[in-house]
């Protein structure tokens, strides 16, 4: 007998036909369905428009109701947006006329059978081995570490590297919208945050997840993304003794990150005034890991700083201590050359990771730590 799962994965991958090559291919990251006739890849980092079609916007449609079933959800009218998996864990993304206005939209982001792993960060240039070095001490140090970035710029694939780095005999607890990381360690506990059904009951957010699981003795909290309010209960967890906390948040500066965190911070229903949540962040956030995607579609870290807390007047006071210095680029094939510099300071926290037999950068200094 063939299972309920197996049979709606049969029916979903014979609603895609038009596209299954794609979805098959592993060199693609992410197939794009503007509307029925028009069809993207993103291959190596650059989008490139396909052959592939659907017959008809009905056969486009009958593929997303295909893929609402299998998740238990509806996309009609009256619910233009669909965020869901597929059978293999792809992410699909749905938006429905008039809401899209080229027709039925869909974005199916696919992710690596194969974990990303530190040695392929070094492979692809995205990271030096002193700079990953030095963040896989920071993980063991237990520093908090917010990993920044934009749109499709590997913010979770770094996440799952960084998460390697925590010890076995931790418990860590990752908490996401859409299920995407896959960490290697036995004893994690994965959540997932649900959208309310059709009668607009049984939502279960990121905020939820994240008050439920310190109630479950985490040494380790991961958060795939801070999106809204959560954000607060994130700060104030990684103040009240949870050091270690990985999440990411969509920015695309260090200082733009910690703004970025503020303001959801301020989405939370907690009434808190910004000169209250502002200190509280400058204490929780050690380290900030800024990755970017470059036109040549490669990701590299870009950043990598320290918050220092705030200054006299208030403002985040952050200090570089790895940067991304482009050293040249090739006209005809657009690659870009480059390599991440230590910048010769060392993190405050200098002494505690050595005090722990964690090695530093030596490039870093060895006195004047504060």
């Amino acid at each position: 007998m063939i299972a309920a799962g197996e049979l709606f994965q049969r029916a979903i991958e014979g609603f895609l036909q038009p596209i299954d090559h794609l979805l098959g291919d592993a060199s693609v990251s992410e197939v794009m369905v503007n509307g029925h006739e028009r069809i993207y890849v993103e291959r190596a980092g650059k989008l490139i428009k396909t052959d592939a079609r659907f017959g008809s916007e009905r056969a486009l449609m009958a593929a997303v109701k295909s893929v609402a079933q299998y998740v238990g959800r509806v996309v009609d009218a009256d619910h233009p947006i669909l965020d869901a998996r597929l059978p293999d864990g792809s992410r699909v993304a749905v938006m429905l006329p008039p809401a899209s206005r080229v027709g039925i939209s869909v974005s199916i982001r696919r992710f690596p059978k194969e974990r990303l792993s530190a040695a392929r960060l070094l492979e692809y240039g995205a990271i030096s081995s002193a700079a990953l070095e030095f963040l896989r001490a920071c993980v063991l140090g237990k520093r908090n570490i917010v990993v920044g970035g934009g749109t499709g710029t590997g913010k979770t694939s770094l996440l799952n590297v960084l998460s390697a780095f925590v010890p076995e005999d931790e418990r860590i607890l990752v908490l996401e919208d859409s299920s995407e990381l896959n960490l290697g360690q036995e004893h994690t506990l994965y959540m997932e945050a649900r959208p309310p059904d059709a009668h607009g009951r049984g939502a279960v957010t990121i905020r939820d997840l994240l008050r439920a699981s310190l109630r479950m003795r985490p040494d380790r909290i991961v958060v795939g993304e801070c999106r809204g309010g959560e954000a607060l209960d994130l700060v104030q967890a990684m103040i009240s003794g949870h050091g270690g906390s990985l999440a990411t948040v969509h920015a695309t500066y260090p200082t733009d990150t910690l703004r970025r965190l503020e303001t959801l911070c301020l989405m939370s229903d907690i009434e808190m005034p910004l000169s209250a949540i502002r200190p509280q962040l400058a204490s929780a956030v050690n380290v900030i890991v800024q990755v970017s995607r470059f036109n040549d579609g490669t990701r590299k870290i870009t950043h990598i700083a320290e918050c220092l807390g705030l200054d006299g007047a208030g403002q985040y006071e952050v200090a570089m201590l790895y940067q991304y210095r482009q050293t040249g680029h090739d006209a005809a094939s657009g690659q870009v050359f480059g390599r991440l510099e230590c910048l010769g300071r060392a993190p405050s926290f200098a002494e505690d990771l050595r005090a722990r037999g964690l090695a530093l950068d030596p490039a870093m200094p060895m006195v004047g730590d504060g």
